[in-house]
């Protein structure tokens, strides 16, 4: 009987495999930087990659909806805020992340980064929430990509399932690992029952009327 081996994808590819690789950090690098996955976000951790490339509407529509109601909550608690999407963090040779939201929060706000490069987390702060929005990349997000935001040091981190409109929240602990949250203590006690009850009203109410209905729950 004759072995078949799996070859290892070219880097010049632009199809990119599904699941994590196995890379070198400059392999990892020619192949995020390649003009082919230019659309792609990318992660790296422990020697290996993981990429997405592209969203569908309801991974794009939850996205947008909790950035709105975050930025909401934020306003109407007085509470300093700085966001971003899709803004990749760096730890040179070890691990890159590029969650699809993340915030700076109070304080920390004044030293949020600003430059048009990756995020160097040797010179800057990692963010104080990091939110993935999970539609078919579920178990990643609560797997692996929990690891690799335990290591990136981040305050908190949230998994938002698409397909279920659930919330599932960690407070990174700092000697690493993670605990189960239900209110956001970055945010003075958002309860984020509320925001998953926001997400199942979007699905049969526009973006204002869910915008108006929050701000009474908060009044």
């Amino acid at each position: 009987m004759v072995a078949i081996v799996e070859k290892e994808p070219a880097l010049h590819q632009s199809i990119i495999p599904k699941g994590w690789i196995s890379a070198t950090w400059e392999d990892f690098l020619q192949i995020s930087q390649a003009v082919s996955n230019d659309k792609a976000k990318f992660y790296y951790f422990q020697g290996s990659y993981y990429s997405e490339m592209g969203v569908g509407a309801d991974h794009a529509f939850d996205n947008d909806l909790i950035g709105f109601l975050v930025n909401l909550y934020c306003m109407m608690c007085k509470i300093p805020l700085k966001g971003y999407t899709n803004c990749s963090y760096r730890k040179v040779g070890m691990r890159e992340c590029q969650p699809d939201i993340s915030y700076y929060v109070g304080d920390r706000t004044q030293n949020a980064p600003q430059s048009s490069a990756i995020v160097d987390l040797d010179e800057s702060l990692p963010p104080d929430i990091v939110i993935e929005i999970a539609d078919t990349s579920l178990g990643y997000d609560l797997g692996a990509k929990r690891l690799l935001y335990e290591e990136v040091r981040v305050g908190e981190y949230w998994v938002i399932d698409v397909q279920n409109m659930k919330i599932t929240a960690f407070r990174i602990l700092q000697g690493l690992g993670s605990e189960r949250i239900t209110e956001s203590s970055v945010l003075g006690g958002l309860h984020l029952s509320l925001l998953e009850e926001a997400l199942q009203r979007s699905r049969e109410i526009d973006n204002s009327q869910i915008g108006s209905w929050f701000m009474e729950q908060l009044g």
